[in-house]
């Protein structure tokens, strides 16, 4: 996940020294589905089996992380290669979609020649009422659910939060795409279910990430930074409770 380099430490007095850090891992996973080759994601090489069915449940993949039949991970020499076995019904979809992608993303989107696929149905989520004590509760506790982040500086984090605001689970990653797909197959391959709780995310909202949302059934979205507009638009339409720039001073919820 990490390994350690010396680094060159200037003060403002221009005092030179040096330090030892941890430097976070960042590495190819190619994702084969069926045989075909389906994306190349850059991803920090832990929790990858999480990963994976997260990724292939955000992207439509299978719906349940039960069509799975194997998944299987190997590490090579320039980095990781998943192979996904899924059901010969997907097999079409699954086809056509590798043969829009033009190149990868962590956002999916880049390669699609069709762009009314970004403003695809999504499911409406469970109507949900958020306790702002919850959520200041849930951002005092999630420091401590953020090792790699405190080794390296350099990792976004996904958590699973109890209605009143308890860190239930967290993932880690280099991106905070995959932070939220390692959580959501965590949940999915421990069977865990939100409970009137929410995500927690340390990072902007974008509209990928609530279409993650989403497709979770995740009721509402918490995170660090901002949202863009078109995260806000698709948050309505699915009926997410989204809340940015959530700070340790203030929340913001989205606008009546």
């Amino acid at each position: 996940m990490s390994n350690q380099r010396v680094f060159t430490r200037v003060e403002p007095s221009g005092t030179r020294g040096t330090i030892t850090r941890a430097a976070i891992g960042e590495h190819p996973v190619a994702i084969e589905v069926n045989g075909f080759g389906y994306a190349v994601m850059m991803a920090t090489p832990a929790d990858l089996r999480d990963f994976v069915t997260g990724f292939a449940l955000s992207e439509r993949i299978v719906a349940a992380a039960g069509e799975i039949a194997d998944l299987d991970l190997f590490e090579a020499p320039l980095g990781w290669i998943a192979r996904l076995t899924v059901p010969p019904a997907r097999a079409g979809a699954i086809a056509a979609r590798v043969r829009a992608r033009a190149s990868d993303s962590s956002c999916g989107l880049c390669g699609m020649d069709n762009l009314e696929a970004v403003h695809r149905a999504l499911p409406r989520v469970p109507a949900s009422t958020i306790d702002p004590a919850a959520i200041f509760r849930a951002l005092g506790e999630m420091r401590a659910h953020q090792p790699l982040n405190a080794a390296t500086g350099a990792a976004h984090a996904a958590m699973l939060c109890a209605a009143d605001g308890a860190v239930r689970l967290a993932r880690e990653d280099v991106g905070r795409h995959n932070a939220f797909d390692k959580l959501i197959g965590a949940m999915a391959l421990g069977d865990l279910a939100w409970e009137g709780g929410f995500a927690l995310l340390s990072s902007r909202c974008s509209y990928e990430l609530v279409e993650k949302a989403a497709l979770s059934a995740c009721p509402a979205l918490v995170t660090v930074s901002a949202a863009t507009d078109l995260a806000l638009a698709r948050a309505a339409q699915a009926g997410l409770t989204l809340v940015s720039l959530a700070r340790s001073d203030a929340v913001l919820f989205p606008p009546s």
